[in-house]
This record gives C-alpha cells, structure tokens and sequence, in this order.
C-alpha cells in the first residue's frame, strides 16, 4: 500500500527554541482554516500533545522509534492521520539527538527520514545575526537524507534584526517560511518535569494556544508551509489497526492467571452489557499520561474503557473488573489523592481482591503506603517520595516473572521520568529487569498487580493487552 498525507515536521536546533510554540500555533492555524490536522509527537513526551490536541481536536499522538520500534513509526503515523488533511509532527530536542548512546534512533532526523517528511528548523534567533547562517548551513548539511524545507525566525527582535537575517540565509539557500517575535503571552508555565499539563490549566491553556495561532498565522507564510507539507514523499506502509495487530478471534485462557479463588473474598461478576470487560483508566489532573494506543489496545482486546479521576470520584466505576493507572502527578496532588479515602480503599480492595491492575510511575506511586507522608492506596508496602534527583532515560527492559502484563523472558523497551523515589525500589517479585544505565530490579508483582516506573509503549509488544483483558474474565 502506498499512502501520502501532507506532512511537516517541526524541529529546531536544540530544546528551548520554540518547536512546542510553532507546531502547537502552525495545528491551531491550520484547523482555523478548517482543514483537518493530525498531531504528533517525536519521543515519550506527554504533555506537548495535550497542547496539540486542544490546537486540533484530535488526540494527540506520540511516534517513538525507541519505545515501538522504526518499523512502527509510519504505520502508527498512517493511524493517527486516517482522514486527516494534513499532519504536523514535532520533533523532540535538537535536530540531531536521539537515544543516547543509540546514534541517530529516535531522534527527529530519524522520524522524518522514517516518514519521508520535510523539515522545517525553527531557530531562536534572539542572540545572533549573521551567524544564523552558519549554523543553518550545518543542520541542513549534516545529513543529506533529512530535508531541511525552510526556517522560521523565532524571537527576533525588530525590522532591522529581521533584515541582517535575512540577508545572511540568502547565501544558505532555505527560504525563511516566517518570522516571529518576541511574545511572552504565548509562554506556558513550567516545574519540575517540565510544562503544566493542560488538564491542569485548561482556560489559561486554551489562551495561550490562541495565542500561537494567533503569532503564527500573522509571521508565517501558511500557504508556503501547506505546500512543503505536500511535497512529503509516499509511505509504503499500511496504518496501524488495534484489532488486526491483536487478531480477530480471542485467545484461549492463559495458563496460571486465575488467582487461587481461596486467597480472595468471592467477588460477584458484574457485566457490560455488550459482555465486555470493564476496565478503569484513571485520568484527570493527577493523571494525564496515557498513550491513546492503550486504550485502542484494550478496546480491541474485548474491553470497555471507562475514566475516572481519582480527584473527583470517590468509586471506582461500577462493575470494574480491571484498573490502569498511567503517569501523572500525584506527587503534586498528594493531599486531593490521600483525602480521597473511600476511593483509595476501593482500590485497595480490588486489588487485594486479585484483579489486575496496571500502573506505571504515577500509579506506582498512588498504589504505595503513602507518598510524602500522605496515605496512598496501601496496596504496595512501599512509601514514595519526592527527590532532588531527576531520573530520566529509555531502558531496556525484561519482565522477571509471570505478571497479569507479560510473561517471564518478556522483553520491552521503557522510558523513566520522574523525581521521586520509591523504598523498597522493587518487591519480593520485581516487575522488570533493567539494564542501563545500571543492571538492577525495579517494580513490584503481587496477585494481580504489575506495579512500575517505567513508562511503555503497548503497539511495541500488543499481546500485553489481549492478556490483561484475558485476566480481566479469569479473575
């Protein structure tokens, strides 16, 4: 199958240069102008396509050649664009940086090869003139397979500062596709893992997008973007489909998964009408890191996706027969999440019930005793709490033993950010072994329970899915 979607990717020099501004403004832009705008994502971010999707209307979605793969990056990009006009991509630090230690993997000069996209560099002009040819010149040289389409000026100063650059990139031969200057009202606050979410801020959020649409439709040449967008190559790949990847039939019972019904109370079955299984996603401020995929994934696999807040909603929903908690911030809603009693007792009872619950960094944290002191679920016999310390990378990861998420031998890639700390780092049965940057064992199995830091990518390893749902009707 051979498929072309006008693309662009946004990308810059280094972070800080105002990639999230430009692609978030250029989505909003082009959605005012009433076509239709898949949003992407290059790396594990999480926030940034909270903003994307507020811009669009559409999910955000994130393309990882770490995490899936480069064999799923156009596919999973194919998914997120069915139906849309035209895609626009961001890309993640620097032009150039991917995996550390990996070469070219997972940076954006790999993702737009990967989808054959055209680049367009956004450079933070606000301290040169001249020389911003020189380093344009360098990131469009570098590598003769990435297409650098053309430049956008960001921070520039006045007419005048305006003109020496100009006139320098004439000699570069990149047409400057257009020129901002400098708006703090486009700013968006920051803390400890970088930018608020929006679920946390969403009118102020909402103005800010406004306003990088507002700055971009009035300094950037949008005809001349949507035509570079066109000029993307072809993609001989097939979109990415939940339910092929996972089968059409479901799979037998998997072998050791129904707990020993005499170390449980008995627990009625309720369920969905259509005879699905009901699993809860937390969402909500605390809880806003979820890769739309797992939900898809679930879906798919015979579940009903129901989401609740743990800020708000003091049961979880009726006839839940799984739980998924992601990543957030709990640490930043410790108090909300701890007073929130008849809830963190009801998940306390679900699990300790044997029913399977999924949770990643965040939910690894609610699940714990307590996390700065404040009581949590208890499920965990671990505390957490909040560290000076920035933990942060892609890991190689393999599952120690049988979980309700994978078998022993699984082997997965994840990607840890946080600032907490969790004592004991793992339980008696550990979810995951870990190498790099150190060899060691991290997370907790208990009953049903896969309990973790590290944040993963279900598209890279599918079947995780089909066996939860599965452990959802045998426990």
């Amino acid at each position: 199958m051979v498929t072309s979607v006008p693309r662009l990717v946004i990308a810059a020099p280094s972070s800080g240069s105002g990639k999230t501004t430009v692609a978030t403004g250029l989505m909003a832009a082009l959605t005012g102008r009433g076509l239709s705008v898949s949003p992407h994502k290059v790396g594990p971010d999480y926030i940034d396509p909270g903003y994307h999707a507020l811009a669009t209307g559409r999910v955000g979605r994130n393309l990882d050649a770490y995490l899936c793969g480069p064999e799923l990056v156009g596919p999973l990009f194919l998914h997120g664009s069915l139906g849309c006009d035209i895609a626009v991509v961001e890309g993640v630090m620097g032009l150039y940086d991917g995996a550390a230690g990996e070469g070219e993997l997972a940076s954006t000069a790999h993702v737009a090869k990967l989808l054959r996209a055209p680049v367009v560099l956004v450079v933070d002009a606000s301290s040169q003139s001249r020389s911003v040819a020189a380093l344009v010149h360098g990131f469009v040289t570098w590598d003769p397979q990435v297409r650098v389409g053309g430049v956008i000026l960001n921070k520039v100063a006045s007419d005048r500062h305006e003109a020496l650059l100009r006139e320098a990139l004439d000699s570069v031969g990149v047409p400057v596709l257009g020129v901002l200057r400098r708006a703090p009202q486009v700013d968006t606050p920051s803390r400890h893992l970088g930018l608020v979410p929006v679920a946390e801020r969403r009118a102020a959020a909402v103005d800010a997008v406004a306003a990088m649409a507002t700055q971009v439709r009035e300094g950037c040449d949008l005809e001349a973007l949507v035509a570079l967008a066109r000029s993307a190559g072809a993609l001989s790949c097939a979109a990415w489909d939940a339910a092929e990847v996972l089968g059409s039939s479901p799979p037998p019972p998997l072998p050791g998964t129904t707990p020993d019904s005499r170390s449980r109370p008995e627990r009625p079955r309720p369920r969905t009408p259509g005879g699905l299984e009901r699993v809860a996603v937390a969402g909500g401020a605390a809880f806003t890191f979820s890769y739309a995929e797992h939900a898809e994934l679930l879906a798919a696999a015979g579940a009903e996706v129901v989401v609740f807040d743990p800020l708000r909603d003091e049961e979880l929903p009726e006839g839940t027969r799984g739980l998924v908690v992601g990543g957030g911030f709990p640490e930043v809603y410790a108090a909300e999440l701890s007073a929130n009693e008849p809830l963190r007792r009801a998940v306390a009872e679900l699990a300790l019930g044997g029913a399977p619950v999924a949770a990643e960094c965040a939910g690894l944290l609610y699940l714990c005793r307590e996390l700065d002191g404040k009581p949590m679920c208890g499920v965990l016999d671990a505390s957490a709490r909040m560290s000076g310390r920035l933990t942060l990378g892609y890991r190689d990861a393999v599952a120690v033993g049988d979980s309700v998420l994978a078998g022993a031998g699984t082997r997965m890639r994840g990607h840890e950010f946080h600032r907490t700390v969790v004592e004991p780092g793992a339980g008696p049965a550990p979810a995951w072994g870990v190498r790099a940057p150190e060899r060691r064992v991290e997370g907790f199995v208990q009953r049903g329970v896969h309990a973790s830091y590290l944040h993963t990518h279900w598209a890279s390893e599918p079947g995780v899915a089909r066996r939860f749902v599965e452990r959802c009707r045998t426990s």
